[in-house]
């Protein structure tokens, strides 16, 4: 049997009435969650028009449909927000997948935020950010099968290699960037929880980001609607401290992430309380590259991150055009065989 991979999902040109229900509110029954314009249950999920008359898979083709139950579990792979990622194979085509398993809670702010996921992960899909397939409600449980990453997180790649060089890293960089420039200036996105384990490659040198269970649509949002939402070691001053904070929040993320990967360990040293987190974070200075380890131009850009005031600090196509992402160019790197060094596929087994 001749084997034929899953295509990627086609974007969907929908309109949506004003008068829809908020995303943010759905409704469950007879094994049918309801989240704005989005219909899903044990089949998958639909696009709902506003007569409720007409229904459009999110993967339209018949013979490229994807059921839960041609989908074999093989092992548990990580953690996401509330949920289990598991590495699963298609029984027909061979091919893997990840499915994030999410367990129904009553609470009324996890509610939301599941229906926030949800209908991030539908619009979303940009080759810098990993890509939701299918999408299925049944008996409580949320399962959303998405693209795998074989290399794992940049997390699990660092504890093999424990740091990584300045010509790899402005690689992984401009990817990374690339994903958030789609995330915040075309979708109008905040990641909202931005670190090493959410942002994936693969044994073909891709970067991308994943888990949207904390994000939020919107330019900008008051910090006492989700101070507490994601890493607190990552929030950036105007986050952490409560105030107004909009999409440079993820920028001073993703500086504490390059500077972490650079040298290995966490640019702030293990705090006793979250109340000395607080009151280093945005009263003590913003931590730096070291100008006798790195080159100027990633000294440049951590800065450029990692400026206190968001108003000082480089957005996402900003710092796509900076000097550190080109410096290394003339080298040709190529991540795909840096990340094979280290071992072979997690799908292997």
């Amino acid at each position: 049997m001749k084997r034929k991979e899953i295509s990627k999902p086609r974007k969907l040109q929908i309109s949506v009435p004003s008068n829809e229900v908020p995303f943010e509110e759905f409704l469950t029954a007879s094994g049918i969650l309801m989240t704005g314009d989005l219909l899903v249950n044990k089949d998958g999920v639909r696009v709902v028009s506003q007569n409720n008359e007409k229904q459009t898979s999110l993967i339209n083709a018949p013979d490229n449909q994807l059921l839960l139950s041609d989908i074999e579990a093989i092992k548990v792979i990580g953690k996401g927000s509330g949920g289990t990622v598991q590495l699963v194979k298609h029984k027909w085509t061979g091919q893997f997948f990840a499915l994030k398993v999410i367990q129904m809670r009553i609470e009324d702010r996890e509610r939301k935020q599941i229906a926030r996921e949800l209908k991030i992960n539908q619009s979303s899909q940009c080759p810098y950010a990993v890509v939701c397939y299918q999408i299925f409600y049944d008996n409580g449980v949320i399962s959303i099968v998405m693209e795998y990453m074989d290399g794992g997180s940049l997390a699990d790649f660092l504890r093999k290699v424990k740091s990584i060089p300045e010509q790899y890293l402005a690689a992984i960089c401009k990817q990374v960037l690339k994903g958030l420039v789609y995330l915040h200036h075309e979708k109008h996105i905040i990641h909202r929880d931005l670190k090493p384990s959410n942002i994936l490659i693969n044994h073909g040198g891709d970067v991308k980001i994943t888990d949207f269970g904390v994000s939020v649509v919107g330019t900008s949002t008051y910090g006492h609607q989700g101070t507490f939402i994601g890493t607190k070691s990552y929030m950036s001053p105007e986050r952490i401290n409560g105030s107004i904070y909009g999409s440079k929040s993820d920028i001073w993320s993703l500086g504490l992430v390059c500077l972490q990967l650079a040298q290995g360990q966490f640019p702030y040293p293990p705090f006793d309380s979250f109340f000395e987190l607080l009151d280093t974070v945005v009263n003590e200075p913003a931590p730096q590259a070291s100008p006798e380890m790195f080159s100027p131009e990633f000294c440049s850009f951590i800065s450029a991150c990692l400026q206190k005031n968001p108003s000082d600090r480089s957005s996402a196509q900003v710092l796509l055009e900076h000097p550190f992402l080109g410096k290394y160019d003339d080298l040709s790197i190529n991540l795909a065989s840096y990340f094979s060094s280290l071992g072979r596929p997690l799908a292997t087994f």
